[in-house]
C-alpha cells in the first residue's frame, strides 16, 4: 500500500532549483520578517473561519482572555485574573489593565461580552457554556461575571484552547452574525492587520501595534509577555514548494512555515538555514467521513475501514523514512499528553486484512454506493495521505470518486450536507493541531451534536453523555477514567478515523532568533543582519 509521493525527476528538479536560484544577498530589512504560510490566508475572520491558518493569523491580530502556555497549562492573558464560589456558581474575570483595540478604544468588559456570545454561537463547547449560563454580564468595565445553571470547571479552559479560539474583538464588530464575516479587522493583539495590502492568494500585511501593552513574563506558546521586535510581518502564498524553497535559499524569504519531506534534507544542507521542530505537540492525521449520507451513515460500514488502515503508510507518505518526526499506532489523544490510553486500540494495531474489510463492508450493507472523495491538492500533507486512503478504498471495492482540487475550492464544500450527486462529499483526509487533541473537550470533532457540529456531523448520545461526565469533574483519576470509555465509544462510533501523529518541521533564516514554541507566532522573534 505504499505510495510514492514524488518523482525523482521532481526532487531533481526542485533540487536545481534550489542550487541556481538568483542570491538576493540578504537585503530585506531588519525590520520586517518574510513568512510563507502553509496555505492561503482564504478566511481573515478568524471566529466564521476557523482553520489553522485562519488561527494562526488571528493570534497576530487579536488576544485571548487565557492562553495555553508550551507545556499545555492553562494561563490568563487579557485577564487579570479570576475568581469562582465555593459552589462553582458564580465565576468572575476581571480584566488586565492597558488594554486597547487597534482603533484606540479601550477594551471593556462589555467588548469581551459581546465576542464570547458571537463565538460561542458557533463553536460547539462556547455553545455547552452558554446554555449552562443563566446571567452572563459586564459588573463594571473590567469585570465580567458568569452566573450558572451547574459547575463548569473548566470555564477558564473554554477561553484558552488551542482550536477554534476565541478571540476578542470590539463590541460593535462582535454584533455581526456569526455567518457573516466581520467589517474590519480589528483586535486588541500584538500586530495590526493592514486590509488595504492584502492581495488574496498572495499577500497579507502586518504591522506592530505599538500601543500594545504585554504582560511582565516571558512568553510560552499562546499567553505570556507578547513583545514585537519587529515592525512588519508579510504573508507571501507560494504553493509550489520548489520556489518557496528556493526563495529561502536565495534571502527573498525568511521562514517557511510547512516545508516538504522531499526538501528537507537539500534544505538541512544550508548553513543560513534552521530546520527544526517547533510545535512540539505536532499534527494529528486522521479521515473525516459524512456522518449524514451513504455510505459513511452506517456505523458498520464506518468500521469496516478500520482494518485496512496502516498508519506507517500514511506517515511515511506524508513525512517519508523519518521515524523521529512520525509516529503510528497513535488513537484519539496525542502522543505524550496526560489522558493517552489503549481503550480500543486493537482496532489500529492488530494485522491489517483488506480481505477482512471486504468481507465487513459486505455484511454491513455496502452495496457500491459513490463516495466523494475531497483531496486538496496544494496542502502536500492532505494530498499524500489522500493518496494512501484512495489506494485503499479502492482495493477494498469502494466506488471511488477522487476528486481534486485546491484547497480554495475544497473548504466550502466541506460545509455541504448535500447527498454526493447534488455537489456533497464523503471523506477528505485532514490533520488536527496536537494541542486540540489534548483532551476530549476541546476537540470539537470529537462530539457527537450531529449537525450542531463540525463538519462530517456524528450523532452520538453515549459519547455526549461521557463528555459531560468529563466537564464535571477536576479530579484527574475520574477524567482518565471517562477518558478511556471515551475513546472506547469513540471506536465504536468513529467520528473520524486516526491516521497517525507527525510532527512538521518548519524552516527559516538563522538571522531570525527566539522563535516561540509552537504553531507560527511572531511576538518575541528577533531579526539580524
Amino acid at each position: 500500500m505504499k505510495i510514492a509521493r514524488r518523482t525523482l525527476l521532481k526532487a531533481t528538479a526542485a533540487t536545481a532549483t534550489m542550487m541556481f536560484a538568483p542570491s538576493i544577498g540578504r537585503a530585506q530589512s531588519q525590520s520586517v520578517i518574510k513568512f510563507i504560510p502553509q496555505a492561503d490566508l482564504s478566511g481573515i475572520d478568524p471566529v466564521q473561519t476557523n482553520s489553522l491558518v485562519s488561527r494562526h493569523h488571528g493570534m497576530m491580530v487579536f488576544d485571548t482572555l487565557y492562553g495555553l502556555d508550551a507545556n499545555f497549562n492553562l494561563r490568563p492573558q487579557m485577564a487579570a485574573g479570576h475568581t469562582s464560589s465555593d459552589d462553582g456558581l458564580t465565576w468572575t474575570i476581571t480584566l488586565r489593565d492597558g488594554l486597547r483595540f487597534h482603533d484606540n478604544e479601550p477594551v471593556l468588559a462589555r467588548d469581551i461580552i459581546a465576542s464570547m456570545r458571537r463565538w460561542g454561537s458557533k463553536d460547539p463547547l462556547g455553545k455547552n457554556l452558554l446554555a449552562n449560563t443563566d446571567e452572563l454580564s459586564a459588573k463594571s468595565d473590567k469585570i465580567i461575571e458568569f452566573r450558572l445553571k451547574t459547575p463548569f470547571p473548566q470555564l477558564p479552559f473554554v477561553f484558552g484552547k488551542g482550536s477554534s479560539v476565541c478571540f476578542m474583538m470590539p463590541e460593535r464588530l462582535a454584533k455581526t452574525d456569526v455567518s457573516t464575516p466581520i467589517s474590519e479587522i480589528i483586535g486588541s493583539g500584538p500586530f495590526r492587520f493592514l486590509a488595504s495590502e492584502r492581495m488574496a492568494g498572495q499577500l497579507n500585511a502586518y504591522e506592530k501595534f505599538k500601543e500594545y501593552v504585554p504582560r511582565d513574563e516571558p512568553p510560552s506558546f499562546m499567553c505570556g509577555g507578547k513583545v514585537v521586535k519587529v515592525d512588519r510581518v508579510e504573508w507571501h502564498t507560494i504553493p509550489d514548494a520548489s520556489t518557496a524553497a528556493a526563495s529561502l535559499q536565495s534571502g527573498e524569504m525568511d521562514w517557511w512555515e510547512q516545508p516538504t519531506p522531499d526538501l528537507l534534507p537539500l534544505l538541512q544542507q544550508i548553513p543560513d538555514i534552521a530546520v527544526e521542530v517547533k510545535d512540539k505537540s505536532g499534527l494529528m492525521g486522521h479521515i473525516r467521513l459524512n456522518h449524514l449520507q451513504p455510505p459513511f451513515n452506517n456505523p458498520a460500514i464506518r468500521r469496516a475501514l478500520l482494518a485496512g488502515i496502516n498508519q506507517a503508510d500514511y506517515m511515511t507518505a506524508v513525512m517519508g523514512n523519518d521515524r523521529s518526526l512520525w509516529q503510528d499506532n497513535v488513537g484519539f489523544f496525542t502522543p505524550g499528553s496526560p489522558f493517552v490510553n489503549d481503550a480500543g486500540m486493537q482496532a489500529l494495531t492488530a494485522p491489517r486484512d483488506l480481505e477482512k474489510v471486504k468481507a465487513d463492508l459486505k455484511a454491513a450493507g455496502y452495496n457500491g454506493e459513490k463516495v466523494v472523495l475531497l483531496v486538496p491538492t496544494d496542502l502536500p500533507a492532505l494530498n499524500a495521505m489522500s493518496e494512501v486512503a484512495a489506494d485503499m478504498f479502492r482495493r477494498v471495492g469502494i466506488n471511488l470518486d477522487y476528486q481534486a482540487q485546491d484547497w480554495g475550492t475544497v473548504y466550502p464544500r466541506l460545509n455541504s450536507t448535500e447527498p454526493v450527486e447534488k455537489g456533497g462529499w464523503s471523506a477528505w483526509c485532514n490533520y488536527l493541531a496536537g494541542v486540540v487533541c489534548i483532551n476530549p473537550i476541546g476537540n470539537s470533532y470529537l462530539r457527537g451534536i450531529g449537525k450542531e457540529g463540525a463538519v462530517g456531523w456524528p450523532a452520538s448520545e453515549r459519547i455526549e453523555t461521557l463528555r459531560k461526565e468529563f466537564m464535571a469533574t477536576d479530579d484527574a483519576a475520574e477524567q482518565m477514567r471517562v477518558a478511556k470509555d471515551l475513546q472506547t465509544q469513540y471506536f465504536e462510533d468513529l467520528p473520524y478515523i486516526p491516521t497517525g501523529f507527525y510532527k512538521q518541521p518548519t524552516a527559516y533564516l538563522k538571522t531570525l532568533s527566539n522563535i516561540v514554541e509552537g504553531f507560527p507566532l511572531f511576538y518575541g522573534v528577533e531579526k539580524s543582519a
